[in-house]
């Protein structure tokens, strides 16, 4: 792991990483003809530094995604007020180091303010060229008492981005007023990069993780799991059917109240993404939270979702994930997902369309532009429709033409960011029912119910050896099926980006000597236990 602290080094070290991940590709590719879609990746993890618990699970998200992750630490002068904690801020760049490398972190680059242009003044004295977000988006919520914060947060997330130049970012959703301002940024100004947004990590009590939590004593660390508790009782009351903002405002002043200690600044609900006041939820609200104990100012939130739940069933190859996710949508009245034809959708269409198949820029933007649809059906050879620019692909999609170029388009990187994007539209509804090796900790890792499906190598192998005689394929021996399956499975969870593992959240269901009817009962039957608690 590097330490740079100058953009000469992070630009030196960034242009060699990249042109040695695209050697290993290229070599990787020549020796097993696999292609990965995030070889040559970089991901960024904004950090101020005295990193804890929550940092560590944003870099973990970013190693799982990226071939290279780079850390930064820089307390950034122009977020804080004039009567703020700038000058006591935690400052633990050698502890910081050790964890960052143990979590295989690439580089950290924690330049100084005056490497990077930053004077070392608030933001309402700085003469840096600013970033200002939306004026109705930073001047509700934590915007009322830290005047100029998100400017300066917008302005230095600004130049890493500029800098680093990644393709992906992680961002903790503790600071949801944070994170839709930085995601509104990129897209008002059309940064290529993706904004992930990961869980809030918690202390055993519930605390949301922080450095300012080091400020509390060990009796205020105590009270202040209140903060966690009240947003619990706001859940609670939303399940139960509450979705008026006064009553669930109301729950949680109710729990706060019970310890004095605590002063509340606000309690709010906004809609998530445009932070503009809710009186109703109708899809989805954050339910957002300030408070002060002694001298220590703290934040949390919670998202409240009025939507029907998302399954999510990863594993290995051969696992049978595409049968019992099709069963498990078609006995539970859900729409399954199949992202597989999503793919075939858009091959037929640049087909269709007479585009080279290697035009990787006309196909992006044919990816980008088009509008793929998919309604549950009746048809059990085909329990799903699928619609592409309002045309019914459903059939289309399995010609042999297709299928013998839908590799190659999934293949391109374009395209899977394209329908990853109408994936995860598709699942704000939800409703749905997902397969692959990512969609629990990828594509929906806000997934109500996560499968990890598996079988032994063994079984495995002698189900696909049933599947070529069904299909009337030449026999292949069990021992060379048990071989090739192994040795995917080997190349598929070591992989250096995006690798199959089990969601932290997923159950494991091991389905030797299970028929797909009797796994898909399973999973209907743990759907409706969580269905039961929500």
């Amino acid at each position: 792991m590097r330490l740079l602290t100058t953009v000469a080094a992070l630009r030196c070290f960034l242009t060699k990483r990249r042109l040695e991940s695209q050697v290993r590709v290229l070599e990787e590719k020549i020796l097993d003809g696999l292609t990965s879609w995030y070889q040559t990746d970089v991901g960024l993890v904004p950090t101020m530094g005295n990193l804890h618990q929550g940092h560590l699970s944003l870099i973990e998200r970013a190693r799982q995604e990226n071939s290279t992750v780079i850390v930064s630490i820089f307390i950034n002068p122009l977020q804080f007020g004039p009567n703020e904690d700038y000058g006591h801020y935690p400052r633990t760049l050698e502890q910081d180091r050790q964890l960052c490398e143990q979590a295989g972190v690439d580089a950290i680059f924690a330049p100084s303010p005056d490497e990077i242009g930053i004077p070392q003044k608030n933001i309402q004295e700085s003469q840096v060229t600013q970033v200002i977000p939306p004026s109705a988006m930073i001047s509700g919520l934590c915007g009322r008492s830290r005047l100029g914060h998100f400017q300066g947060v917008a302005t230095i997330v600004t130049k890493l981005l500029n800098l680093v130049q990644p393709d992906r970012a992680y961002f903790g959703q503790k600071d949801g007023q944070q994170l839709a301002v930085i995601k509104r940024l990129v897209a008002d100004l059309n940064v290529p990069v993706e904004i992930v947004a990961c869980p809030t990590v918690r202390e055993a009590s519930g605390l949301a993780c922080s450095s300012r939590n080091q400020y509390l004593t060990a009796q205020e660390k105590q009270q202040a799991a209140v903060l966690y508790r009240s947003l619990l009782q706001a859940e609670a009351a939303f399940k139960a059917g509450v979705r008026y903002s006064s009553r669930l405002l109301e729950v949680v002043q109710q729990e706060l109240a019970k310890v004095s200690s605590v002063l509340v600044e606000y309690i709010e609900l906004v809609e998530p993404t445009t932070l503009m006041p809710l009186d109703k939820i109708q899809e989805e609200g954050m339910l957002a939270i300030a408070a002060r104990l002694g001298a220590t100012r703290l934040i949390d939130n919670t998202i409240l979702r009025d939507r029907q739940p998302i399954i999510a069933i990863d594993g290995p190859a051969g696992a049978g994930k595409s049968t019992v996710a099709r069963q498990v949508a078609t006995k539970l009245g859900l729409v399954y997902l199949d992202t597989g034809a999503m793919y075939r959708a858009v091959t037929w269409l640049v087909l269709q369309q007479g585009i080279a198949i290697d035009d990787e820029c006309v196909i992006a933007e044919l990816a980008n532009k088009c509008k793929i649809e998919l309604t549950p059906s009746q048809d059990l050879q085909s329990p799903v429709r699928v619609w592409i620019n309002d045309t019914d692909v459903t059939q289309a999609i399995r010609t042999i033409e297709v299928t013998s170029q839908v590799s190659a388009i999934a293949a391109q990187a374009a395209v899977r960011q394209a329908l990853v994007k109408q994936q995860q539209s598709l699942g704000k509804r939800g409703g749905l029912v997902a397969e692959g090796r990512d969609i629990g900790t990828h594509v929906f890792p806000e997934a109500e119910v996560k499968i990890f499906l598996t079988a032994s190598v063994g079984e495995r192998a002698r189900r696909r050896q049933q599947d070529f005689k069904t299909q009337a394929q030449p026999e292949v021996s069990l021992e060379q099926l048990e071989k090739d399956i192994a040795e995917r499975d080997w190349k598929d969870s070591t992989r250096k980006v995006s690798p199959l593992k089990k969601a932290e959240d997923a159950i494991e269901l091991q389905t030797d000597g299970l028929s797909i009817s009797d796994v898909a009962s399973r999973i209907i039957n743990y759907y409706q236990q969580r269905l039961s608690q929500w």
